[in-house]
Parts: structure tokens; C-alpha cells; sequence
């Protein structure tokens, strides 16, 4: 069992994160429309439940998550909470962010821009969106084609605002787990956010990316602990997996954990979300809710006592690495 509010602390630096954190893609219109009260009222419901860290980026819905999330944080002590943003892609900041209503992923995405000078202008225009005087972590986002751009330019920025003692943690973004592995080489970052690529599902980021955090000392944030949907129900009539519709390969792999769990009563979601924690560098999970029952739910799955026998048999299957930390048995 995890308890959302257990603080641990990022990189060698005095922030601390909660082990859930809200991840708001899905208030900012990725895949259906969510309306602004019941945006704000998970974001609301997120702090009572003792969530204390928030990720948000200029990327969700062209401003409107950072707009919503900053709504409702204002009325909060900064103090307490730990808010993550991103940079790379370059939204105007002298116009208020629109969709006209329309989802994310129908909206057209922004041009990048990994330059020093854009990274400055980007957490600028963050900040007037969140309403906020500070990031306490940025993480350059989704820089796949734009390595060596992300390093001369965002990296150089962040490094000084970090030094400047402007934020207090740096990392980078990403939906893969070989190159924030190079990122690992090249800099010196404080955590770095890795969607998907360690799951109950895949756990691809196990073979370099995680031992190599651990001995750099890089706090590693999970997102997207479903999978795009998959580990939330593996059986709807289209699955999704990293955004795109799944293999056929994935999804029966992602029916046959379920099966297993099935064995043990514990629901799939429970699992999905546990498992990631168990790793030494891993500090916490990014779930994204679109209303206070999704984000409940997660919460109740993060406590859900789990047999150890589980992830035993789920090595035994070949369906966990053999070599993948396992969360502690816990009853009652």
C-alpha cells in the first residue's frame, strides 16, 4: 500500500514530492473536453486528499491546463506544494490560451523551441498563466530530434536559473527512456520525467535508464502508469497504447496481467500503479484525472493491498522483468 502523501525528496535537492502527483494533460482537453469548474474541482479535491506535487506544461491545450491549475493553486500556500512546467514549445504570451472548445489532440501544435532565448520566454509565459512568482522544477520537454539544441540552449537556461537559485530542479520530459539516458551522460539534472517506458506493461526504461539514475542520484516521475489507456481496461473495444491504437501483441499481454490479477482479486489499476514506486529511484507517479472520482479511484488504487505472490507469478509468466523492483507485501 503507498500513502499519496509520503514526501520524498528529488535528486539531492531539498524539494519533496508526494508519491502521487496530478498530471494535468487531461485538463487541458487531451482526448475529451473537460469543463472548467470540474477542472478546478480535481485540482481542489487533489490538494485535500494530500497531493502536494502538480506537473503541468504550455503543451496541455495550448495554455488552458497551466491557466486552470494556477486558478485554483492561487488560492493556496505556495509553500506548499511542489509545481512542475516544461519548455519547448513556444506559445505566445501576450494572448490568452483558447481551443474554442475543442480537444487537444485536434488543436495544432505549437512550433518548437529548445534556444536559450525561447526557454526564457516560454517559462515566462508559464508563469503568467499559472499566475505564479516561480517553477520549483522545469523539465525540457520532448526534445526526440532536438538533442544537441535542448543542451546548448534549454539546458544552458535552466542550469543558470537553477544556480540563480530561479527554480529549484531540472529535468527533462520524454516518451522514451534511450535518450534521457544520454541526457543522464551530458548534464547535470535533478529528475527527469519518463512516460510509459516503465509500467507494469513495459518496463523498457529498466535496462538503462532507471540503474543509471540511481547512481547519478535522478529522481525518475512515472507518467502515464495505464499506458495510454491499456492497464485501465484492456478489454474496450479500442485500445490505446502510447498514444496510438495498441498491437494486438500489447493488448493480450495487458489482458494476460489482468488475468493474473484477476487471480488474486486485485484490480489491474491497483497493480499498474503500485509497481513503479517499488524502484529505489522512482519518487512518484503522474496520474492525470478528468474528475474527482478518476482521481479518488487512483488514490484508493495506490492503497489497495497487493500479495506478494502477485509479482512473483507475474515474473514466473515472463510479464515482469525478473530483475524489477516489487512493492513490499502488505495486508489489510
Amino acid at each position: 500500500m503507498i500513502d499519496v502523501r509520503e514526501r520524498i525528496s528529488v535528486g539531492r535537492n531539498r524539494l519533496q514530492v508526494t508519491r502521487l502527483g496530478l498530471g494535468s494533460a487531461a485538463l487541458g482537453f487531451l482526448y475529451t473536453p473537460v469543463v472548467e469548474q470540474e477542472a478546478r474541482m480535481v485540482v481542489k479535491r487533489a490538494y485535500e486528499m494530500g497531493v502536494r506535487f502538480f506537473d503541468t506544461a504550455p503543451l496541455y491545450g495550448n495554455g488552458i491546463a497551466e491557466r486552470r491549475l494556477g486558478v485554483e493553486l492561487s488560492h493556496l500556500p505556495r509553500a506548499s506544494y511542489v509545481l512542475a512546467s516544461k519548455v519547448g514549445y513556444a506559445l505566445p504570451t501576450d494572448s490568452p490560451p483558447s481551443t474554442n472548445g475543442l480537444p487537444e489532440s485536434t488543436l495544432p501544435e505549437p512550433p518548437r523551441d529548445y534556444s536559450y532565448d525561447g526557454v526564457m520566454r516560454c517559462i515566462e509565459g508559464s508563469l503568467k498563466r499559472l499566475g505564479a512568482e516561480r517553477l520549483d522544477i522545469i523539465h525540457i520537454h520532448d526534445p526526440d530530434e532536438h538533442f544537441g539544441e535542448a543542451m546548448e540552449g534549454a539546458y544552458r537556461a535552466l542550469d543558470t536559473l537553477r544556480s540563480q537559485g530561479v527554480i529549484g530542479a531540472i529535468g527533462v520530459g520524454m516518451n522514451q527512456a534511450e535518450m534521457l539516458a544520454r541526457f543522464a551522460h551530458a548534464g547535470d539534472f535533478d529528475c527527469f520525467l519518463l512516460a510509459g517506458r516503465y509500467t507494469l506493461l513495459d518496463q523498457r526504461g529498466l535496462a538503462e535508464l532507471l540503474p543509471l539514475c540511481v547512481r547519478r542520484q535522478i529522481s525518475v516521475f512515472i507518467g502515464g502508469p495505464f499506458n495510454s489507456g491499456l492497464l485501465a481496461d484492456p478489454y474496450a473495444a479500442v485500445t490505446t497504447f502510447n498514444y496510438k491504437p495498441a498491437a494486438q501483441e500489447w493488448t493480450m499481454r495487458a489482458q494476460h496481467i489482468d488475468a493474473m490479477c484477476q487471480r488474486y482479486e486485485v484490480p489491474l489499476k491497483a497493480a499498474a500503479l503500485q509497481f513503479p514506486l517499488a524502484h529505489p529511484t522512482v519518487a512518484a507517479v503522474l496520474t492525470g484525472a478528468r474528475s474527482t472520482r478518476e482521481l479518488e479511484e487512483n488514490a484508493r488504487m495506490l492503497r489497495y493491498p497487493i500479495p506478494a505472490d502477485l509479482w512473483a507469478n507475474l515474473k514466473a509468466e515472463g510479464l515482469l522483468a525478473q530483475d524489477a523492483p516489487t512493492p513490499a507485501p502488505s495486508s489489510g
